[in-house]
């Protein structure tokens, strides 16, 4: 039976290309599944110049989400870009104890609320944010309480919000 996997081509290939040859030693794993789909991993310490290479460069300037996950001793955050169909999603690891990130709302304004979720949910600073103030937990959350977070189980949050009503 013959294979019906797609291989890449065209611009998924021009942008891989560019890619390997720019930010080469920046990117720990560069995947392309299939044509126009593209999942680049970097370290924290790339993670900056690689975003604005991507926008700057290769007008990665629509962002459709960014996902986060709980890691054993990390916090994964991934921004999903998108230029003209094609798909790219930057993949970045913070060490759990010191989650913190350089914002990327100078570069794709669109991000600001998406990185106030992750914030919210998985506890992630974003330096140099406009506003991280709330935007999915109520007001009276208890602060440094990430939902998202594997430590906090419902039970502990109920105990945690009983403990603060007591005060």
């Amino acid at each position: 039976m013959a294979s019906t996997a797609q291989k890449p081509t065209g611009e998924t290939v021009e942008i891989e290309e560019n890619l390997k040859e720019k930010l080469g030693p920046k990117i720990l794993e560069l995947k392309v599944p299939r044509n126009r789909r593209i999942f680049v991993s970097v370290e924290k310490t790339a993670f900056r110049e690689v975003a604005e290479y991507l926008t700057k460069n290769l007008e990665f300037k629509h962002i459709s989400t960014i996902t986060g996950r709980d890691a054993v001793g990390q916090t994964e955050v991934i921004y999903h870009l998108n230029r003209r169909g094609v798909e790219l999603s930057l993949k970045v690891q913070v060490p759990a104890e010191e989650a913190t990130l350089p914002t990327i709302t100078d570069l794709i304004p669109g991000a600001v609320l998406y990185e106030r979720e992750v914030h919210d949910l998985l506890g992630v600073d974003f330096k140099d944010h406009p506003d991280l103030s709330p935007l999915i937990l109520p007001d009276d959350w208890p602060k440094g309480v990430y939902p998202l977070k594997k430590e906090w189980t419902v039970e502990k949050i109920r105990q945690k919000f009983a403990g603060s009503e007591e005060k």
